[in-house]
């Protein structure tokens, strides 16, 4: 009840539990990328989820009537498709925990996506929250097994990653209204899917790697299922949801428990401890509540 009745606190949860479910695609992923290429992993990611939300969404409420096709297919290939990209690419040059520390620069990729969109003033509290997640990147990076121009390609990836998916999302829900979470996240994921199918036809077409010789193994299948369905189907429907109740800025804050989530999910299957990346992630998230609450 208390849930139904207060936005702040169903829209908090939801984006908590968005973030606890697209955790577990950080491990996946890493091993996925031992085999496969960014461009087949990704394609991979948005079929799977396609195949879930697809039967989902035409059992529950139909073929959506009145959908922008055009802005929802562009919103899903930039923000959802370049950002899956981006941060592929980024844990491909660092490591699981480094890539969900900076991306906890999201909640302000976010405000100053909402600052473009709306003309948001930007309060001396944001820009010193700003500053000190500078700071908490720069300190959970030590911690990372990359080193040199990988650490610094995978930063600015992943970094690239946080403002077009922020875009991405926050135009999903003002941009297609009328429209319910279910069907703004399948319309979205399928305009993704046109994005990386489109380069991972052109790498195989230039004679780059296709699908690996155990794609369709148990193994690789399951890692993909729970990267897919996990960290994008069912993690797109609850950040969307999030957003709806609480808008992007407030909902991407949530982004800054994952690091903690990756490496407990890590720390079960043998990984290690690193204090660099908590005390970065610390300071990260200090720096986005004092952003966010001025």
């Amino acid at each position: 009840m208390l849930l139904a009745r207060s936005p702040a606190v169903s829209g908090n949860a939801l984006a908590a539990l968005s973030m606890v479910v697209w955790a577990f695609g950080f491990p996946a992923l890493e091993v996925l990328l031992q085999t496969w290429s960014p461009a087949a992993v990704a394609t991979g990611r948005f079929v799977l989820s396609l195949l879930l939300l697809v039967p989902v969404l035409l059992a529950m409420e139909g073929w959506p009537r009145g959908m922008p096709w055009g802005r929802a297919l562009l919103y899903g290939a930039v923000g959802l498709g370049g950002g899956t990209f981006l941060m592929i690419l980024a844990q491909a040059a660092t490591d699981p925990v480094t890539v969900a520390v900076i991306a906890s620069v999201t909640p302000l990729a976010a405000t100053l996506v909402e600052w473009g969109e709306d003309r948001r003033p930007l309060s001396r509290g944001f820009l010193l929250g700003l500053g000190a997640s500078v700071v908490g990147g720069v300190v959970a990076t030590a911690g990372s097994r990359a080193e040199g121009g990988s650490l610094a390609v995978g930063v600015a990836l992943a970094v690239g990653s946080c403002l077009v998916y922020s875009w991405g999302s926050h135009r999903t829900v003002r941009g297609l209204p009328g429209q319910s979470a279910l069907a703004q996240s399948t319309a979205t994921i399928a305009g993704g899917l046109l994005l990386a199918g489109a380069a991972f036809a052109g790498v195989a077409a230039l004679g780059g790697p296709g699908l690996p010789p155990g794609a369709f193994s148990g193994r690789d299948l399951g890692l993909l299922a729970v990267y897919a369905l996990g960290g994008m189907a069912l993690s797109q429907l609850l950040f969307v949801l999030a957003i709806r109740r609480i808008g992007v800025a407030l909902a991407s804050f949530h982004v800054n428990g994952t690091p903690f989530y990756v490496m407990l999910i890590m720390l079960a299957f043998g990984g290690g401890w690193s204090w660099m990346q908590a005390l970065g992630a610390a300071v990260v998230v200090g720096g986005v509540v004092l952003a966010q609450r001025a």
